[in-house]
């Protein structure tokens, strides 16, 4: 019932070759290792780094070639996952799918498997800057330590998406984002708060920090980096286990103990799943 996470405020800056943005994810990767943690997450377009590499005439790759480092990005999280015996949230990844780019977090099993989450919100940044599709399903996945869900950014902002993959049984929502300022940080910051006490779930959050001066719209980064319970005994009373110092290129650790969730749905100060009013809103657990 218990389960060590961290999360990696990763730093953005331009980079020469894939190899180095392997050797930098590496040293986070071992970094996690040497603390004994068993999930590690990366943030919400930290990929992005490799069109810093450029096309060998000065100038920075589009968001459009990002997907052929696809094939890469995940041999080389295979590696790792299977090397430490971690599952590895490695982030998300922009791939092509039909002719369209889907923002996709992957989900690195120490067996090699590979499990996908598309972000299913999409921003209009996004959108209109960058012709992002949308995903149109979610999934919640076992680990030999429970059942979690990846819900990637503005995902954290809806509430009715996080209540269906607790009804699914999801008992560790992990959020990799990306924002570029205050407002769009504090919002995905605040709503996993929200969720966190809708839910009685955890919820573990990091985002991007750093600069990347030649690519398009990731000039900018805010992130830290965060593992957010419930408020109520037996956790911290503002619900922060740990979090990182912002914008600082850095990793946080925590111990999750699935059992104090049911502690808190069963006994708490506040039964908040049990007392949903599902005479007034729809029951998602019926549902599934």
């Amino acid at each position: 019932m218990k389960l060590r996470v961290s999360a990696v405020q990763y730093h953005l800056h331009t980079i020469q070759s894939f190899e180095e943005f392997a050797k930098q994810c590496e040293h986070y990767i071992k970094t996690a290792q040497e603390f004994g943690s068993e999930f590690i997450l990366f943030p919400e377009f930290f990929t992005t780094q490799l069109l810093s590499i450029g096309n060998g005439e000065g100038e920075s790759l589009s968001i459009d070639e990002l997907p052929s480092f696809t094939e890469q990005y995940k041999s080389l999280f295979t590696k790792f996952a299977k090397e430490t015996n971690m599952h590895i949230i490695a982030g998300t990844h922009v791939i092509k799918k039909n002719d369209r780019l889907y923002n996709v977090a992957h989900l690195f099993y120490p067996d090699g498997r590979i499990a996908e989450q598309a972000k299913l919100h999409i921003t209009p940044t996004e959108v209109e800057e960058w012709n992002m599709s949308a995903g149109d399903g979610l999934e919640v996945f076992d680990t030999d330590k429970g059942r979690i869900a990846v819900l990637t950014c503005y995902d954290i902002e809806f509430p009715e998406i996080v209540r269906m993959a607790k009804a699914k049984g999801a008992d560790v929502i992990f959020c990799p984002s990306c924002t570029d300022d205050r407002h769009g940080f504090h919002r995905v910051r605040y709503t996993s708060h929200a969720r966190a006490i809708e839910n009685q779930v955890y919820v573990v959050l990091t985002g991007t920090v750093g600069s990347l001066p030649t690519v398009d719209f990731m000039r900018g980064n805010f992130g830290q980096a965060a593992v957010i319970t419930p408020n109520d005994v037996p956790f911290p009373p503002q619900g922060i286990m740990v979090q990182g110092e912002i914008n600082d290129d850095m990793i946080v650790t925590a111990d999750l103990d699935l059992s104090l969730l049911y502690e808190v749905r069963e006994r708490g100060s506040v039964t908040t799943w049990r007392d949903r009013r599902v005479d007034l809103y729809p029951d998602w657990e019926k549902s599934e």
